[in-house]
């Protein structure tokens, strides 16, 4: 799997069992009516069952410029611990969970299941807002970070989901 490219994304959490965030390569969507996308997070992890009781998460969809940001929040970074949200601007939308200023996109989910998968849970969540930025994917593979060959071209920016709440103007600034 190491060969494999994937995108970078850190989820989110935030509540009565406290606020944590984590990398995670593992993100997919489910379902686009209603819209769904799911995550999986080692169980092992203090993130997975704060997520789990604080009922919702959010994915952060990093920027090939936030390599940083996803050393951090996989505990390999020399500024300090995976919980720790002093690098980045971080917001609130729906659910508390919080939210990238400048992430490529976001999802802001409410849990709808959670699924026990060998020494991961794999989260299901409905997108309750979504708004994405412009800009070019932080991809990951071989255990290296990178950015596509091709720079993506910016598009005119919109909600993604029929239904879903998109975050003000100044997200993106």
């Amino acid at each position: 799997m190491s060969q494999a490219v994937t995108g970078v994304n850190v989820v989110t959490t935030d509540g009565r069992c406290g606020r944590y965030g984590l990398t995670v390569s593992a993100v997919s969507s489910v379902s686009a009516e209603p819209p769904m996308l799911l995550v999986c997070v080692n169980r092992r992890s203090v993130a997975c069952s704060a997520i789990e009781s604080n009922g919702s998460f959010a994915v952060n969809m990093l920027a090939a410029g936030q390599q940083s940001l996803a050393e951090t929040f996989s505990g390999s970074d020399a500024h300090g611990g995976p919980y720790l949200f002093n690098e980045g601007d971080w917001m609130r939308v729906v659910t508390g969970s919080p939210i990238l200023k400048r992430a490529i996109a976001t999802f802001d989910c409410s849990i709808e299941e959670r699924v026990p998968a060998g020494t991961h849970s794999i989260f299901i969540g409905r997108v309750l807002a979504a708004h994405e930025c412009p800009g070019t994917p932080l991809l990951y593979t071989g255990r290296n970070y990178g950015r596509p060959m091709h720079e993506t071209r910016p598009r005119r920016r919109m909600g993604l989901f029929a239904g879903t709440k998109t975050v003000l103007e100044q997200f993106c600034a």
